[in-house]
Parts: structure tokens; sequence; C-alpha cells
């Protein structure tokens, strides 16, 4: 395993997280290793209460299962002989729980910067890596086949920093999946609240990519067929936070879940036909660390 020591930048391969340079070893508590231990107080990238709600809503709700389905649909295509899989910002776990089902040959890994998500992500994928961890210094160098991030760079401030730092995590010939918000135009209340420091055009997402050195290989958006009411709804919000109720958007009708699920699965098969979408609610872009000789 290479592994870096966040003191010294050594790398190394033990079986423990101790470096053999300086002697320094990230804390444990409760069974997990904690890389930046006290960072997520420092930060106001997100109500670490939320976690508890957002693992009561996710089950069965039309927005995050048509997220699951692309996100498998494109580590299926794109790197079915895959290895391994760190999640970047793995809440509580609901997307690795429907890789894990899609591909059980993967040795998963999740990590967050928060340990009240990790605490849901433990119960709900038992046996999986997980770490508390700063997106911004993974501890890897090359180990990875795939990085994922899902609406998680859009917290960070430093997004491209993030990227390179996945980059550098990542095996040669090995991909990252990420998915975002998608136009700017749909900024509201909701992105505020949930501390989002931009949503991003499709220009803007493959530029970033592209700087921290990775290359393109597929770029979709999704949830494209709701644009127009998502508009709607999102111009008609209050525009202070303290008037917003933000379980609104997981408060759904049963009957109108299941059918906007139907009306996703439509779009999931033209996704899966190999159309890219190019307006949407989110992007989903796929790309690739450059093998050596791919760069000369």
């Amino acid at each position: 395993m290479a592994k870096v020591c966040l003191a010294c930048k050594h790398q190394f391969e033990e079986v423990d997280w101790t470096c053999p340079r300086c002697g320094a070893a990230p804390e444990t508590q409760d069974g997990l290793i904690n890389f930046a231990p006290g960072l997520a107080q420092e930060l106001d990238s997100f109500e670490a209460s939320f976690f508890e709600r957002l693992a009561q809503s996710e089950s069965g709700h039309f927005w995050f299962e048509a997220r699951n389905d692309v996100i498998v649909w494109a580590l299926q295509k794109y790197f079915a002989d895959a290895g391994n899989l760190l999640e970047v910002g793995c809440g509580t776990a609901f997307v690795l729980s429907a890789i894990r089902k899609a591909q059980p040959q993967l040795q998963l890994s999740g990590s967050e910067l928060f340990t009240e998500g990790l605490k849901f992500a433990r119960k709900r994928l038992p046996g999986a890596t997980l770490y508390q961890m700063d997106a911004d210094n993974i501890p890897f160098e090359a180990e990875f086949d795939i990085i994922a991030a899902f609406d998680v760079i859009e917290h960070i401030a430093d997004d491209e920093s993030v990227l390179s730092s996945c980059f550098k995590a990542i095996r040669p010939g090995g991909g990252l999946v990420v998915t975002v918000p998608q136009h700017p135009f749909l900024w509201s209340v909701a992105d505020e609240y949930s501390h989002h420091k931009r949503r991003y055009t499709r220009k803007e997402l493959r530029k970033r990519l592209e700087r921290a050195g990775f290359a393109i290989v597929h770029m979709t958006s999704f949830i494209s067929l709701f644009l127009p009411v998502m508009a709607l709804s999102r111009w008609r919000h209050p525009k202070s936070s303290i008037a917003w109720d933000p379980m609104s958007e997981f408060r759904i009708n049963s009957s109108l879940n299941s059918l906007l699920r139907n009306v996703l699965r439509m779009e999931q098969l033209v996704i899966q036909s190999g159309v890219s979408l190019p307006i949407g609610g989110s992007l989903l872009a796929v790309a690739r660390r450059p093998l050596p000789r791919d760069i000369l």
C-alpha cells in the first residue's frame, strides 16, 4: 500500500500507519483512523447533524436513486475490471452500498471529514475501510484504481487542489468519477444552506479536471427532464435560509416519488445508450489519470 505520511510526506508500505522516517501516526478513535481530527469544527462546509436526516431520506428517494443509477452505470461501463475504489466524502455510504451490490468484487474504502457521517456509513457498509480524512490531503500515492467524489467538490473553496490530491492517489490508468450540481443560474438558498461554493458549467468542470492532469473520458448531465421544474422551484425559494426548511426537498408524496422515479429511469436509458445530455440539474464526469506512455 502506497501510504504517505502527512507529517513529513514520506512514502512507505508498512502494514500500519506509523511513519518509519519520522514516527508520526494518525489518531485512532472508535476504530476509525483520523487523519484530520478537529478540522471539521474549523470549517463551515456542512452541518454534521444533517447526516441523520440524510440517512433517513436517501433510500427510495427518486433523486438519490437516480444518481446511484448513473454512477453505477459509469463504473460498470468504464471501470469493470477495477480492483479497488475510494469514495471521498462518502457521507452515510448510500452510494457505496449501491456500488457494492453492483460490483461486489471491488474493494471499497470511504472517507469523510465528519465522523458523524462515518457512524452511519459503518452501519450501512460493514467490512468497508473507512477514514476520517481531508479530501485536500489524501495520504496515498498511486493506490486506487478509482476515486469517486459525488456532490463533494462544490463544498470546497479550492476544488482544484482536491482534484490534484485525487490525481496523485489514483494509479496511472485509473479513473475518477465525480458528480456536481450544474448550472449557476439554479443557485438558490438550498445551495447556501448546503454550504456550496459554486454550481458548475460543463466547461468549468472540464477545465478544472484537465488542469489537475486528468483526461476526460465522458461527461453527461442528468436529472435533465426536470430542469424547468427545478428552475421554477429554486426561483420560488425564500431568499433567506432562516425562512427555508432544508427538509422540504426530501419530503415528497409517495405516489409522486414513484412517478418521478419512473421518469428518471427513462432518462437513464437514454444515458446508457451513449447520449451525453447537455443540460440538467447535475453533471457527471468520468476521467482517467493517463499512463506515462499516453503523456509522451
